[in-house]
């Protein structure tokens, strides 16, 4: 695997046109096939689905993503480094979410971690659920920002909280659930459905679902692979949905309704050692103060 295969996997991933991502790689057409090829061929998967009309990453695909902007941006690093001669030193964090919702609660935090650590370089990288908490173990990620899992859920890392946020039913503000002021799972199981779609959301939301679903046909569901879309399908009124409240944005247009009876979920982030790691515990400080103090 060389910076040149990344690059052209990233140009491809990028414009999803070999054609185009051999232009803006000032290289022939042919030569980023095969380095396509020759990459596919060493990771042992299909990164691209490939047809005569359209070009879309795989799974395998997508969860490569981040690797190989990671890698590139490394190279890229190290090589400004020298030549500009710069002796600054550099601390690299790198965090993994599985929403980007999850990823805008830390704002503020690494807003506040900026200003007392300012040489710490935060990497940020939005990974599929199934794939995190392998990406954590193998020490890809420092850490994972997200919800707490049950305890039958094998994850092997440390938890620390930040702070609990309740389920709550989301639903269009035009919905005759607006009205409600609380709701029970019983009373959901009459509405249509918009879900995340498995494996791809937190395993406790998950069984939420499940119990909604029941023998229900697959006419009254409609499936997403992130928060952020079953947001956009609930706001279009296609259904409500069941979250943790802090994946649910402010707005007009949506109403959340506690849910009667479910225990409020727990977040904070996941890691394995903070030993030998000053970014993290300040990381985990700054978390800590702008959750509790809100």
């Amino acid at each position: 695997m060389n910076t040149f295969q990344l690059s052209c996997f990233l140009a491809v991933a990028e414009y999803l046109n070999f054609a185009q991502a051999a232009q803006a790689l000032h290289v022939t057409h042919p030569a980023v096939s095969q380095q396509i090829k020759s990459l596919e061929k060493e990771l042992c998967t299909q990164l691209f689905v490939r047809t005569t009309r359209s070009v879309s990453l795989t799974e395998d695909g997508m969860t490569f993503l981040p690797d190989a902007r990671q890698i590139v941006a490394l190279s890229q690093r190290a090589a400004k480094r020298f030549s500009t001669g710069s002796d600054k030193p550099i601390e690299m964090l790198t965090v993994g979410c599985y929403s980007f919702a999850c990823m805008i609660l830390m704002r503020d935090t690494l807003e506040q971690l900026r200003s007392i650590r300012p040489a710490l370089h935060p990497n940020l990288q939005t990974i599929p659920f199934r794939h995190i908490y392998q990406r954590l173990e193998s020490g890809d990620l420092d850490a994972v920002v997200g919800f707490q899992e049950a305890e039958d859920t094998k994850i092997n890392a440390d938890f620390k909280e930040f702070a609990k946020s309740p389920i709550v039913c989301v639903c269009a503000a035009s919905h005759p659930l607006a009205d409600v002021k609380e709701v029970s799972m019983e009373e959901l199981k009459k509405e249509k459905l918009v879900l995340f779609m498995p494996p791809k959301g937190m395993l406790t939301v998950m069984r939420l679902q499940g119990e909604l679903m029941g023998t229900r046909p697959p006419s009254e569901f409609y499936f997403c692979e992130s928060s952020e879309s079953i947001i956009v399908l609930v706001t279009a009124g296609y259904g409500i949905s069941v979250l943790p409240d802090f994946l649910v944005p402010d707005d007009l247009s949506l109403v959340k309704i506690p849910l009667k009876d479910t225990e409020p979920m727990s977040f904070g982030i996941y890691y394995k050692s903070l030993q030998g790691r000053p970014g993290l515990k300040a990381f985990m400080r700054c978390a800590k103060e702008n959750f509790h103090g809100n």
